[in-house]
C-alpha cells in the first residue's frame, strides 16, 4: 500500500518557510533603509532577491519532478536560501550595495522553493479526494505567513533593529527543513526510474522545460490565470516598495509600513475562510479576475494621504488577494499534468516573483519623488490584469 504522510507536518513546514520568506523581504528593505538611508537602495535589495526567480523556478521545478526524493532537494534549497539571506545581512554596511544586490540575485534563484516548490508536493501528501480541502489550507498558509511575517519584521525591527529581523527570518526558514526532508518519495520515479521518463516525459532537462512552457501557453485556462496573477504581482510589488515611505509619512514610522502588510494578510485569511465555508457557484477562473479589480480599487485608495483610508485600502487589498491565490492553486492543480506538476507550480511562482521584483524596482525611485505617482500606475496595472483574462476567455 502506498504510504501517505500526514498533512500536519506539511502545513507546519509551509507556514514556517513562508513566514520566514514573507518576513525576509520587509526586513531586508528596512535594514537597507536603516543602513543606507535610501528607499532606492532598500528596494534594490528586494528587487535583487526576487528578480532571479524567472530563471530558478523552472529549473528547480524540473529537478523536483525528476527527483526520487523531492523533499530532500527542497530541504537543500531552503538551507541555501537561508544562507544567502545571512550573507546579505553580514554584507550590509561592509560591502558595496552592488555586491549585496548581486548576492541577493543568486539567493533569489531558490525563491520559488518556498512557494511553488512546496505546493507542487501537495498531491503526493494527500489522497485525491482530499486535495480540494488541502489546497484551501495550503493557500491559507500564505495568508498566515503574510500576516505573521511582516508583523514580525516590523515589530522586531522597531524593538531590536532591522538586522535582527533578518536573522529571525533566517531561523524560520531553517525550521522548515525537517518537514521538507520527510516529504513523500516521488512514486513514479522510485518505481520505474528512466522508463517512466521515457514514456511520460522528455528525457532531457531542456526538453522538460520546453514541454512545461508549451503546457502553460497552450492551455488557455492555465495561461489566463497565470497572466492575470503575474500582472497583479507587479502592482503588489509597486505597493510594497512604497510601504516604508507610507509608514514614515502617513503613519509616523517606516517600520509601521511593514505592519500594513499584516492588515492585508488578516483580511486575506478572513476572506478565504468565508469563501471556503459558503456555498457558491463562482468558478476559480472568475474569482481570479474579480480579485484583480478589487486590488485595483484598493491601490487607488492607498494613494489618498490619510491613515484611516490607508488601513482600509490594505484590508481591501487582502480581500482581493486571498481568494485569488486559492483560485489560482485550484486552476494549476486542475490543469497541470502529473509529470510536469512541480515545474508548472515553480514556473508560475517564479513568474509572479519576477513580476513582483519588476514592480519593486520600478516604484522605488518614483516613490521617493511622489507616492501617488507610484501608486496610481499600480492601480492601473491591477485593473488591466483582468483584461487579458477576459480576452482569452472569449477566444476559448
Amino acid at each position: 500500500m502506498e504510504r501517505r504522510y500526514s498533512l500536519g507536518p506539511y502545513l507546519a513546514g509551509a507556514v514556517a518557510a513562508r513566514a520566514g520568506d514573507e518576513m525576509s523581504g520587509p526586513a531586508l528593505m528596512l535594514a537597507g533603509f536603516a543602513i543606507a538611508g535610501s528607499a532606492t537602495e532598500a528596494s534594490s535589495l528586494l528587487a535583487g532577491i526576487t528578480a532571479a526567480a524567472a530563471v530558478g523556478g523552472p529549473v528547480l521545478g524540473v529537478l523536483l519532478d525528476r527527483a526520487e526524493r523531492p523533499g530532500r532537494l527542497l530541504a537543500c534549497a531552503l538551507l541555501l536560501y537561508a544562507a544567502g539571506l545571512g550573507t546579505i545581512l553580514m554584507g550590509l554596511g561592509r560591502l558595496p550595495i552592488a555586491v549585496s544586490v548581486l548576492i541577493a540575485v543568486f539567493t533569489g534563484l531558490l525563491g520559488p522553493a518556498l512557494s511553488g516548490g512546496w505546493t507542487a508536493q501537495l498531491a503526493r501528501v494527500v489522497p485525491r479526494a482530499g486535495l480540494s480541502r488541502a489546497n484551501a489550507l495550503d493557500a491559507m498558509t500564505f495568508s498566515v505567513a503574510s500576516l505573521t511575517g511582516p508583523a514580525l519584521a516590523g515589530g522586531v525591527a522597531e524593538l531590536l533593529g532591522a538586522p535582527v529581523a533578518v536573522t529571525v527570518s533566517v531561523v524560520l526558514i531553517g525550521m522548515a527543513v525537517p518537514s521538507a526532508w520527510t516529504l513523500p518519495v516521488h512514486a513514479g520515479s522510485a518505481r520505474n526510474g528512466p522508463a517512466t521518463r521515457r514514456r511520460g516525459r522528455p528525457s532531457s532537462v531542456i526538453g522538460s522545460l520546453v514541454s512545461g512552457a508549451r503546457v502553460m501557453v497552450r492551455r488557455p485556462y492555465l495561461a489566463r490565470a497565470t497572466l492575470t496573477s503575474v500582472i497583479c504581482c507587479v502592482a503588489e510589488g509597486m505597493l510594497t516598495a512604497c510601504l516604508p515611505l507610507l509608514g514614515e509619512r502617513v503613519l509616523g514610522d517606516a517600520g509601521r509600513g511593514a505592519l500594513l502588510l499584516s492588515c492585508a494578510a488578516a483580511a486575506s485569511l478572513g476572506a478565504n475562510a468565508v469563501l471556503s465555508r459558503s456555498r457558491h457557484s463562482i468558478t476559480p477562473d472568475t474569482i481570479i479576475w474579480i480579485g484583480a479589480l478589487v486590488q485595483a480599487a484598493a491601490l487607488a485608495m492607498a494613494a489618498i494621504d490619510q491613515p484611516a483610508v490607508l488601513i482600509v485600502a490594505m484590508i481591501v487589498t487582502g480581500i482581493g488577494q486571498g481568494p485569488q491565490l486559492t483560485a489560482l492553486f485550484a486552476v494549476r492543480h486542475r490543469e497541470a499534468p502529473e509529470s510536469l506538476r512541480s515545474q508548472i507550480f515553480t514556473t508560475g511562482a517564479s513568474l509572479k516573483i519576477t513580476g513582483f521584483a519588476l514592480g519593486v524596482a520600478a516604484a522605488g525611485p518614483i516613490a521617493t519623488w511622489s507616492l501617488p505617482a507610484a501608486l496610481a500606475p499600480a492601480a492601473t496595472l491591477a485593473a488591466l490584469a483582468a483584461f487579458p483574462f477576459r480576452v482569452i476567455h472569449r477566444r476559448t
